[in-house]
């Protein structure tokens, strides 16, 4: 991937983000300070800042889904996103929307998987089997 994204994102508790975006995502630590902590979030810098996470509501309209807005996340080869959707509901993550599929058939047919973060962050985890297609029209 040659540019990375950034995001930075607030958190109400440094040790439940490492424990959630580490342990249970997988994420690789990089730099922190008592304030602050990065991630290698799937090749994108994500740093999570201590502070007051931002206001989220149901209103974007996917499908026959109101999902969380704002939200981030990541496309992964539909490999990838199975074994993390595995490891999600091992860890007993309570999702907003479970893993599942949508415009089955469609060009840009993908499976999806909405859930939050210890501290409200609502997070979107993509996968595609022809990842040709994240954009098709």
């Amino acid at each position: 991937m040659p540019n990375p994204f950034h995001l930075a994102i607030n958190v109400t508790d440094l040790d439940a983000a490492r424990a959630f975006y580490g342990g249970v995502l997988g994420a690789v630590e990089g730099r922190s300070t008592e304030t602050w902590v990065d991630f290698d979030f799937f090749g994108h810098q994500l740093s999570l800042h201590l502070g007051t996470p931002f206001a989220t509501e149901a209103t974007g309209k996917v499908g026959n889904h109101l999902v969380p807005m704002p939200h981030f996340g990541v496309v992964l080869p539909l490999p990838l996103w199975r074994d993390l959707a595995a490891r999600l509901e091992l860890a007993g993550v309570d999702f907003v929307i479970p893993p599942s599929v949508r415009f089955e058939g469609e060009p840009g047919e993908q499976w999806t998987m909405f859930f939050r973060d210890p501290c409200g962050n609502p997070v979107e985890v993509k996968g595609f089997a022809d990842m040709g297609a994240v954009f098709a029209g």
